[in-house]
């Protein structure tokens, strides 16, 4: 069943960083399929905002050749309607230039503004600042700030500081892209609007759970960033750490925004801390080498970094544990790492064996049933269980999924995650965001795993590009008689 497109009211969204690999990789695709879907009205218009001169003419010659490179363009009235919706403005966001014609294009209008930094977080504060100071930041205005929200905890509260110099918190919207995936929203309505697994999402019978992120690629063109950030802050500090409060959370009151985030807020404040006295034994961190990877040769991190003594980890894997009832003795495994053998971001929740066998299956038991969420690619959900084989000849029992593909059950490919991200960020819809005391307490528990490495004085163990991480990294699971899971088919 086609799902029907809720139009929302003329808005201006401007994007710093407009010539930046995020704006033309993601924001501007994204903001096209919106344009087909039908979903924008007039006056909508949409600004590209960088230090670069270039006039509107080129600037909207630039999306079109992007938006063809990536498959996304098509000959066509929806095609014309979206490119005569941008403009551009050469704009210094740090100094004088191009401010005064900046608010000169925004004008007195009351419409929905929405300011997208698409920019390193060390511009946040000052661009947010500036919009203070031209007065352009109405009380129907909003600012949209990228991850990662600082380096640490200081540093997110000081960000934090200064977008609420100029902004509500209702109107500061901190983007987790992950939060916009298909999968991850239908992990909230598998567990709120079924009556089978609420009652059995407990510590009576899950066993474990597992978060995976994991990428084929190296750091690519990322590389002078990654080297200042690393897989903890890269990948755990945000859309790990999100993923393991979606499934840990109690049931909220309701979908309005602060009602979810209250609940995930409880759970990071309920992580059982890593630090000097435990990171040994509840932390792997790595960094992979040269090896074969994606079917040719893969150099070392730091032959593509150029830093030759970089000590920063491209792989984590982490044990944790959120004290409180519902959790209490179930441990959360993650693990997420670049130069992997297959990309993919998956949830597995593991339950407990039945208590009691009354079917032969050989030495290792019958296997526990497994609730496997894959967020990409292939976005879709798989329940593992126990049948029986069809046919004579007694009782032979088989593990076998479950399995819904949403590509296959719906008939079409999901949206990008930015697609419905921007879409709540225009409406106000602040449930898919994260809130400033989210952020903060997350870096509250990475802060002190980040200290704990450097105080041990210990290098990221080496892995070879195109396997699973470190050795170390399977003891750390291996060693409570649990295993990675392997099935990604």
């Amino acid at each position: 069943m086609a799902s029907k497109t809720i139009k929302v009211e003329p808005f201006d969204l401007v994007v710093f960083g407009g010539t930046g690999d995020l704006a033309y990789r993601k924001l501007f695709p994204a903001l096209y399929h919106r344009e087909k879907s039908g979903q924008f009205t007039d006056p909508t218009r949409i600004i590209g905002v960088s230090r670069r001169e270039m006039s509107r003419e080129a600037f909207q010659a630039s999306v079109r050749e992007t938006l063809a490179k990536f498959g996304e363009a098509e000959d066509g009235a929806a095609l014309e309607s979206f490119i005569a919706r941008i403009d551009y403005l050469p704009l210094d966001a740090t100094g004088e230039k191009g401010w005064k014609e900046f608010a000169a294009w925004l004008g007195d209008d009351a419409r929905i503004r929405a300011f997208y930094l698409a920019t390193g977080p060390d511009l946040f504060a000052p661009i947010a600042k500036r919009i203070g100071e031209e007065n352009l930041a109405s009380p129907s205005s909003r600012i949209i700030v990228e991850k990662p929200i600082g380096h640490d905890g200081v540093s997110a509260a000081a960000i934090n500081d200064a977008l609420g110099a100029v902004f509500l918190e209702k109107n500061i919207f901190r983007i987790d892209h992950y939060l916009g995936k298909e999968t991850v929203q239908n992990l909230m309505a598998l567990r709120f609007a079924n009556a089978l697994f609420e009652p059995v999402w407990n510590s009576a019978h899950i066993d474990h759970v597992q978060i995976t992120v994991a990428e084929t690629l190296g750091v690519g063109g990322r590389g002078a960033y990654y080297d200042e950030s690393g897989a903890l802050r890269d990948m755990v500090q945000n859309h790990m750490l999100q993923l393991l409060c979606l499934v840990a959370m109690e049931p909220p009151a309701s979908l309005e925004a602060d009602a979810l985030r209250d609940e995930k807020l409880k759970v990071l404040k309920s992580l059982s801390p890593i630090n000097e006295s435990n990171v040994s034994q509840l932390s792997v961190r790595g960094q992979y080498r040269a090896g074969f990877a994606e079917g040719a040769h893969a150099d070392s991190y730091q032959h593509d970094v150029a830093n030759q003594t970089s000590d920063t980890e491209t792989f984590v894997a982490l044990k944790l544990g959120v004290a409180n009832w519902r959790w209490a003795g179930v441990p959360f495994y993650l693990r997420t790492g670049k130069r992997l053998p297959q990309r993919f971001s998956e949830i597995v929740v593991g339950f407990r064996r039945v208590p009691h066998a009354i079917f032969d299956h050989g030495a290792d038991g019958i296997p526990a049933n497994r609730l496997v969420i894959r967020v990409q690619p292939d976005e879709g959900i798989k329940l593992w269980l126990m049948i029986k084989e069809p046919g004579p000849g007694g009782m032979r029992l088989q593990h076998v999924p479950l399995d819904m593909s949403f590509a296959e059950a719906f008939g079409a490919k999901s949206p990008e995650a930015y697609e419905r991200l921007l879409m709540d960020a225009v409406r106000g819809n602040a449930s898919l965001f994260m809130r400033r005391d989210e952020v903060e307490a997350a870096w509250a528990f990475v802060d002190p795993i980040r200290a704990a490495w450097a105080q041990s004085g210990e290098t990221p163990r080496p892995y070879a590009a195109g396997t699973w991480g470190p050795a170390a990294s399977i003891a750390l699971i291996e060693r409570d008689g649990r295993t990675w899971n392997e099935e990604f088919e």
